[in-house]
């Protein structure tokens, strides 16, 4: 029995040891959902949400994954200085951004100052150079890109106006312009990654064994 006891204690503090450890030297893994709700389309682009902004903080480097829900599509009009998705970042350069080519036409990080159609100013932009105006080049894939030396904090700064994140789309209606995601939107969902959750699970398994030994003890 005492040898019993002394394996569940030596096990429980091997566990615990592993998570504090591991929790220490991994960095913070999750992801943060935000929704476009916003719509400054003349005439309305159709019911929101329009679709999210998915921020994953994947060590040093956010992960973003800019999804619009069918049956919308980017666009690429004015109304959105020509830019498919527009955001602003702190501590950021081009450099820093890297894009993943799944679009039908190939995609470009911009700099600038975008202000167009009443959505307030933006330094960044993600383009279709080569895209025809209007509908004539829509796409629906998710525009993907990577910030590396970066925090999700970084990419989450309202402008002037309270707005977030911008896309042009093509909405349900047949009508074209922008979407956001507003200030309110960033108290959005977290979700915890798969080793976030496995280092809890490691800790609450290694504190449940620690109070088995504490029963064991007692009798």
């Amino acid at each position: 029995m005492k040898s019993t006891r002394r394996w569940i204690g030596k096990a429980a503090l091997g566990i615990v040891a592993l998570g504090l450890i591991l929790m220490v030297a991994a960095p913070p893994a999750h992801a943060l959902v935000l929704n476009f709700t916003s719509d400054h389309c003349t005439g309305g682009c159709g019911t929101p949400p329009f679709g999210t902004v998915t921020l994953l903080q994947n060590g040093t480097t956010v992960d973003v994954t800019v999804h619009l829900n069918p049956p919308d599509f980017f666009v690429k009009t004015g109304a959105a200085d020509f830019m498919a998705f527009k955001f602003n970042a702190i501590g950021v350069v081009a450099g820093d951004i890297t894009l993943n080519q799944n679009a039908p036409k190939p995609l470009a990080v911009e700099i600038g100052s975008f202000n167009g159609d009443g959505t307030g100013n933006f330094a960044f932009g993600i383009d279709c150079p080569t895209c025809g105006g209007g509908a004539s080049d829509k796409f629906n894939t998710d525009i993907i890109f990577h910030v590396a030396n970066a925090v999700i904090n970084d990419l989450i700064h309202t402008n002037s106006l309270g707005i977030v994140f911008v896309a042009d789309i093509l909405g349900s209606t047949g009508n074209t312009g922008p979407v956001d995601v507003t200030e309110g939107g960033i108290g959005g969902s977290i979700i915890p990654e798969p080793a976030t959750l496995l280092l809890l699970g490691s800790g609450l398994l290694g504190l449940g064994l620690a109070g088995k030994v504490r029963r064991l003890r007692r009798k």
